[in-house]
């Protein structure tokens, strides 16, 4: 039986140093043809990666839970003319990952990008973090990225293109109160972006994260206004991010072209947190 993510295979000469390489290429698919599936795409940021992809001519399906009817009749009208769709999906659920992605495929054409960017929180300190609140975190969190990975990476690798973009986040690095969970989740997702990149470096598949820093959507807005100001004191740039900042990253890392990035972690928190 047919892999329904498409598995049709041409061999080509490309690039121009002194000895040629055989790459495969991708059913002739150009990157404006590209199919792109975004997790928690109707959300503030997601929305925003959603919009970046669409508007460099991929097709873009956001993913994201059923019930969030306001949210999702939102990013439909904010469309504008682009390329962009919505389909249900519990990213914490193995079996629904395996049908929804399988027929976005089936529907839309092979998926050559993901973009993990689902995610919640469920914050108190540990002594007093309940077995609930730990689990529901790791599940979306850190679990997802799994549970949509594994669905994608095999048929990507046959056709010997794909982008996978993690969003991790600047709390992953530093730690923060009343976030073992969310931390650990976080931080796991990069260790398997690390560990997945080498494992598809060869067959044309680059695996990224990005950490955004504090960014302006709904979860920030809801912080107390003297301990938002605190917070935008820290930032060496002086403002909170916006989400395009992180969907300007999420889409270079996207391109085509940007195959010599793999397994990298792109910090976008305006100097919160420097490393090198």
């Amino acid at each position: 039986m047919e892999n329904p993510f498409g598995a049709g295979l041409t061999m080509q000469l490309t690039g121009s140093g002194p000895a040629p390489m055989l790459r495969r290429s991708n059913r002739g698919q150009s990157m404006n043809q590209r199919v792109a599936v975004v997790t928690g795409g109707v959300g503030g940021l997601g929305a925003s990666i959603c919009r970046a992809l669409a508007d460099a001519g991929r097709t873009v399906v956001a993913t994201d839970l059923a019930h969030r009817g306001d949210a999702i009749e939102a990013f439909l009208d904010d469309r504008n003319g682009r390329d962009m769709h919505f389909e249900p999906m519990d990213v914490s659920r193995f079996e629904d990952c395996a049908d929804t992605l399988s027929r976005i495929a089936e529907s839309r054409g092979p998926i050559d990008i993901l973009v993990n960017a689902a995610g919640i929180t469920r914050d108190a300190s540990l002594r007093k973090m309940s077995v609930e609140q730990w689990r529901s975190v790791l599940s979306v969190d850190l679990e997802s990225v799994f549970n949509t990975c594994r669905q994608v990476i095999e048929p990507m690798m046959q056709r010997g293109f794909g982008r996978i973009v993690n969003i991790s986040s600047v709390n992953a690095q530093t730690g923060q109160f009343g976030q073992t969970n969310y931390a650990a989740a976080k931080a796991g997702m990069h260790g398997f972006t690390m560990s997945l990149a080498r494992e598809a470096a060869r067959k044309g598949v680059t695996v990224n994260s990005v950490s955004p820093g504090y960014v302006d959507t709904e979860m920030t807005r809801a912080i107390r206004h003297d301990i938002r100001a605190q917070i935008i004191e820290s930032i060496p740039v002086g403002r909170i991010g916006m989400p395009d900042d992180i969907a300007r990253v999420v889409r270079f890392l996207c391109e085509d072209d940007a195959d010599y990035i793999t397994g990298a972690n792109v910090p976008v928190n305006g100097g919160m947190f420097m490393s090198f």
